[in-house]
């Protein structure tokens, strides 16, 4: 029993090959996919991503099923995830070629049907995270972004924009000190 939790049916070293090939290939598929993917999954989008690790599977561990195996190639892909975190934040050329740029879907109210189009982003899921930002419709957008990441990132039209705390707090500043003008110019 002990021999087959322990034993690599494997190399180390193509245990490690397989394991950053297909890291380095799903990130890539993931990109070409596009920003959507990764962020506003829908449930089609949704059944690819949980079929694709199965798929994979045994990409990584080859015929090797030994736990070690197994631990092995989860610790190879928490390791070549850290370092390509660290390389897209020390690098934006890098963090560009492999997360890419934010992209502009609502400009001025009006839906960017090109961005949407190239995305492969609806308008009822671009519509569901406005609303969730504050924006009752797209009138109420001066801007919004599809992030790199996949986030939508709303801008409402300062008409748009509910009042803060901030806001009634300046406005109670500022009827006290007519009422302290008014006041002052009875007497």
């Amino acid at each position: 029993m002990m021999h087959d939790l322990t034993h690599l049916d494997i190399s180390v070293t193509e245990k490690v090959i397989r394991t950053v090939a297909v890291y380095l290939a799903i990130a890539v598929l993931l990109r070409i996919a596009g920003k959507r993917d990764l962020a506003q999954l829908n449930t089609f989008d949704l059944v690819v991503v949980l079929l694709l690790s199965n798929v994979v599977q045994n990409s990584i561990i080859g015929p090797d099923n030994s736990l070690l195996g197994g631990l092995l190639g989860a610790a190879v892909l928490l390791a070549i995830n850290g370092v390509l975190v660290r390389l897209s934040f020390a690098s934006g050329t890098f963090a560009r070629l492999f997360e890419g740029t934010d992209t502009v879907v609502v400009n001025n109210g009006k839906y960017d049907e090109r961005s949407l189009a190239r995305e492969g982003l609806r308008r009822a899921d671009l519509m569901a995270a406005l609303k969730k930002q504050g924006a009752a419709d797209v009138g109420q957008v001066a801007k919004a972004t599809l992030g790199a990441g996949g986030a939508i990132v709303v801008e409402l039209k300062p008409e748009a924009t509910p009042a803060t705390k901030a806001d009634f707090d300046a406005m109670a500043a500022a009827l006290t000190r007519i009422e302290k003008q008014l006041a002052s110019q009875k007497s």
